[in-house]
C-alpha cells in the first residue's frame, strides 16, 4: 500500500465528527501521518476550493505540539509554507482557466457569494490581498481564484504567493512554538485553539454584519422614495 493511500485511509478515521475542528486531538490521532495531514489539509484549504478547515488553529496548534509529535518545527512550517504556496498556484490556475463557471447562488460550498466577496477584496487591496487574505478564512481560499479568474499578472501573483505563504504558514507555526513555553497556554490548547478561530473568523462576521446593515439602509432609503 503506497503513502498516500495510508493516509487516505488515516485521514477519514481522524476526522470523524468534529474531530477535524480540534486540532488538539486530530494531530496526534493522524500519527506517524501527521506531518502529511497538516500538508494536505492547508493544501486544500489555500485554493482547492474547499475554505472549511481549521487553518490558523492547524498550524498553531502544530508548532504548539511540535514536541509530542515527534516533528521539528521547521519541518512543519515548510512543508506548510509549500503546501501554502502549491494551493494558491492550483486556485489561481483554476481561476484563469475555468472562471466563475463551477458557482452557484445555490451551491453548499461552491457559492456564488463567497467568489463575489474575494473579488471584492482583490479589487480593493490588489496583490497584496494574497498576503492579508491569508489570515482570514474563505477569502485565502477564493482570492488566488479571484486572482486567475481577473487575469491577474502571473508574475506579481508568484512573488505575493511566495510572501502570503511564508508570512502566514512559517508565522503561525513558529508563534505556536514560541508560545508554547508558555504554562497558561501549553496547559490550555483546547481553549486558545478556539479563541484562535474566533478571532480568526471576526473579520468575516464585521464585514458580514456590514453588508447586512448595509442593505438594510438601502431598501429603507428605496422604501422611503
Amino acid at each position: 500500500m503506497t503513502s498516500a493511500s495510508l493516509l487516505a485511509s488515516a485521514l477519514p478515521a481522524a476526522t470523524g465528527g468534529f474531530l477535524l475542528f480540534d486540532p488538539e486531538s486530530l494531530l496526534p490521532a493522524l500519527g506517524p501521518w501527521a506531518l502529511a495531514g497538516i500538508s494536505l489539509m492547508i493544501f486544500i484549504e489555500s485554493g482547492v476550493l474547499f475554505p472549511f478547515l481549521p487553518g490558523d488553529s492547524l498550524l498553531f496548534t502544530a508548532g504548539l505540539l511540535h514536541e509530542a509529535l515527534g516533528l521539528q518545527v521547521w519541518v512543519i512550517a515548510l512543508c506548510a509554507f509549500v503546501a501554502a504556496f502549491l494551493g494558491d498556484q492550483v486556485g489561481y490556475l483554476l481561476g484563469n482557466r475555468f472562471g466563475r463557471r463551477w458557482f452557484r447562488p445555490d451551491a453548499r460550498i461552491l457559492k456564488t457569494a463567497h467568489l463575489e466577496k474575494a473579488e471584492a477584496f482583490f479589487a480593493k487591496y490588489g496583490g497584496v490581498s494574497l498576503i492579508l487574505g491569508r489570515f482570514v478564512p474563505i477569502v485565502r481560499t477564493y482570492v488566488p481564484l479571484a486572482a486567475g479568474t481577473a487575469g491577474y499578472r502571473y508574475r506579481s501573483f508568484l512573488l505575493f504567493n511566495v510572501t502570503g505563504a511564508f508570512l502566514w504558514a512559517v508565522g503561525m507555526v513558529v508563534l505556536g512554538s514560541l508560545l508554547g513555553g508558555i504554562p497558561l497556554i501549553r496547559d490550555h490548547v483546547d481553549v486558545w485553539a478556539i479563541v484562535l478561530v474566533l478571532l480568526s473568523v471576526t473579520p468575516v462576521a464585521i464585514a458580514g454584519l456590514r453588508g447586512l446593515l448595509r442593505t438594510r439602509r438601502e431598501r429603507a432609503a428605496t422604501d422611503r422614495a
